[in-house]
């Protein structure tokens, strides 16, 4: 667990202006068959709807997938440059659950050019061209696996909280298609917005905008994990040498530190959509706020990142646990 200060860097501070722009960092960014290409547009944005319009409370449409590609790059960074920290060798069958754009999954197939790697994802979006030991199917994660047991020697799963409504059933379903000895790794960002120098106020708007998410997902029986209650998750399924990684995600670039200012910067530019994103469906839908209202919480949380004075992050939580190598049988959650 990274449980040291992030040292925030005098040069951000040093114009009377709150926002990043003064400090001269930019805060704009650019932006199987008919039946699974079902969509609705809804406060501007396009939602897939094929598995039912809340599956996933996220939006797919190309602004998403530029801010998904963009937000793999800064896990990448988080992780010293690793798709994972699990320690696989030389795997042979890999899947990765919600693969989403499937750019983690690429990635995979060329750094293990000897595995089969399958992404897996509710909604078509993932490119036409790609390394020919990689393949995408349409599946919603949550239905029984047509796979064989003991299939996978690896399984990715990233950021999968806003589509599970069971935990125990979907770790029941990783457990049972991970090979003897192979690995499962969960990684997911955390819901709770915090600062170690004291600069996040009480009322600080991207605060204000996560705990309204938490409380939206807890409503849909979906509710936000830590590295510990993702270790307990991994525990009760029977999985082994269940380990814990902690890491800072900065947003904005205040931290001294070279390799987190980037990451931090990167993040502003992502904050661009990914209020609007994580929070519009949530707030209109679940909460029943109004549509200007909904914008307006999202443009305010982008403000408050956007202002050089607030030092925040939230956590990236990765978890990883091996299947034992002589398994003893598991029944299935209710």
């Amino acid at each position: 667990m990274c449980n040291s200060d992030i040292e925030v860097d005098p040069a951000v501070l040093g114009s009377e202006s709150s926002d990043y722009a003064s400090s001269g960092y930019e805060t704009s960014t650019q932006s199987i068959t008919s039946s699974v290409h079902q969509y609705v547009i809804e406060n501007g944005r396009r939602y897939h709807s094929y598995f039912g319009l809340d599956k996933n409370p996220m939006p797919t449409d190309e602004a998403e997938q530029d801010r998904l590609d963009m937000h793999h790059e800064s896990f990448l960074m988080l992780l010293d440059g690793e798709l994972h920290v699990a320690p696989i060798k030389e795997p042979h069958r890999i899947l990765d659950v919600g693969t989403g754009t499937g750019i983690w999954a690429i990635d995979a197939a060329d750094r293990y050019p000897g595995a089969e790697v399958i992404g897996t994802d509710i909604s078509p979006i993932q490119p036409g061209w790609v390394p020919p030991n990689c393949k995408f199917e349409i599946d919603d994660a949550e239905q029984e696996w047509t796979y064989r047991p003991d299939s996978f020697d690896f399984i990715h799963v990233r950021n999968f909280t806003f589509s599970c409504n069971s935990w125990p059933k979907f770790m029941a379903s990783l457990y049972k298609h991970t090979t003897p000895g192979g690995y499962v790794e969960l990684q997911e960002l955390g819901g709770v917005l915090h600062s170690d120098d004291g600069t996040m106020s009480d009322d600080n708007a991207a605060k204000r905008h996560l705990e309204l998410q938490v409380e939206a997902l807890a409503k849909m029986g979906r509710p936000t994990h830590t590295g510990r209650t993702l270790k307990a998750l991994f525990e009760q399924a029977g999985f082994e040498d269940v380990t814990v990684r902690d890491v800072k995600h900065p947003l904005g670039p205040w931290p001294k530190d070279k390799r987190l200012k980037h990451i931090g910067a990167m993040m502003l530019l992502n904050c661009a959509t990914a209020f609007e994103a994580y929070g519009l469906a949530l707030f209109t839908r679940v909460l029943q706020l109004g549509h200007d209202e909904a914008l307006q919480l999202c443009r305010e949380a982008f403000d408050a990142v956007k202002n050089r004075h607030n030092h925040t992050y939230t956590y990236f939580h990765v978890v990883y646990g091996r299947k034992p190598e002589h398994p003893s049988p598991r029944s299935s959650p209710e």
